[in-house]
């Protein structure tokens, strides 16, 4: 059989786009209508119930291009969006189903409906269970936004995707690259790493494409690399325990008593409850006492009179009258004998 790929083709010509994917049409689907309805179903807060009201018009009006039906129940607190007769594009149902996902999590109409074109999709971060203590939560979640929301408008034109951090979630909206980057992002931020090291490393990254030469070659010698900082410097431990001097037994220390057995070993374990109850009471009457006295004792001191200096003179006076007396009484004594 002769080859037919050396054939000329005259409809290939340069300034085709081969990696370009067409929108989906109703030409498109050959198919026709589908067998079954699919549904999906988003309950939003009560807060985002006058905002919904006003904006669910111009999701009524998207939608219906698509072929896709939706309602708003104000009373439940429910979106619903379903496929009709109409409904040509198979992915466009789950398109609606990402729409009302982002307009319960107070994502704005407008910016919501850009989920409906081809190349742009979402991701919904729920970022609280990442971090227990709400305190630390709280300060984690502030540094994806940073000072005047500077470190958000970095990560949003560096990774080309739209963020909004509300309450217990991130939603996130564009291409699929960008997302994985802003979910690497928030996950390591909950993680205790700070984001401005990702947005020095995505600047690089971007510096680095634009380099036709360095298309092919590995970025990791350019990337950077952020040591984790030791809070002690010190290299020695404090306490240096001589292994040498020690004798080798091949058997684990004795285990720690615990709590019973130290209360079998006093016998307190065996006594009723009503005798475990007087011992205690003893034992904290006992305490109370000695407490007692001592600050018996610390009051008392206060009241002590301190020492004065005629009592001093008066026992020196004593001292010296005692002193003559008896050089006198040896006096006449030596003089007795003479």
């Amino acid at each position: 059989m002769p080859s037919t790929h050396k054939k000329e083709k005259p409809w290939d010509t340069d300034d085709i786009d081969k990696w370009k994917v067409d929108e989906f049409t109703v030409e498109d689907n050959r198919g026709g209508t589908f067998a079954e309805e699919s549904s999906f179903a988003c309950l939003f807060p009560k807060y985002r119930e006058v905002y919904l009201k006003q904006a669910w018009p111009m999701v009524t009006k998207a939608l219906e291009k698509r072929g896709v039906a939706c309602t708003l129940d104000l009373v439940e607190g429910r979106m619903e969006v379903k496929t009709t007769r109409k409904t040509f594009d198979p992915s466009a149902i789950l398109d609606a189903r990402d729409l009302i996902k982002l307009l319960s999590r107070s994502v704005p109409a407008p910016q919501a409906l850009k989920i409906l074109d081809d190349g742009v999709a979402c991701d919904v971060i729920k970022i609280r269970g990442l971090v227990r203590n709400k305190e630390k939560f709280v300060k984690r979640r502030q540094r994806i936004l940073g000072t005047n929301g500077n470190t958000l408008k970095a990560l949003e034109l560096l990774t080309e995707c739209y963020i909004l951090v509300q309450g217990n979630t991130v939603s996130a909206m564009g291409p699929y690259k960008g997302l994985k980057e802003v979910r690497r992002v928030v996950e390591d931020c909950m993680n205790n790493v700070h984001p401005i090291y990702h947005v020095k490393e995505l600047m690089v990254k971007r510096e680095l494409a634009k380099d036709p030469t360095l298309k092919n070659e590995n970025w990791a010698r350019f990337l950077p690399n952020f040591k984790k900082r030791t809070l002690s410097t010190r290299r020695q431990p404090l306490k240096v325990t001589d292994k040498s001097r020690k004798v080798y037994t091949p058997f684990p220390p004795p285990q720690e008593k615990s709590k019973v057995d130290l209360q079998i070993e006093s016998g307190e374990y065996f006594l009723a409850k009503q005798a475990k109850e007087k011992a205690q009471k003893s034992e904290k009457l006992e305490k109370q006492k000695e407490k007692k006295q001592e600050r018996d004792n610390e009051r008392a001191a206060a009241f002590v009179p301190p020492k004065e200096d005629g009592d001093g003179l008066k026992k020196k006076k004593k001292k010296k009258r005692k002193h003559e007396a008896g050089e006198e009484a040896s006096r006449k004594a030596v003089k007795v004998e003479s």
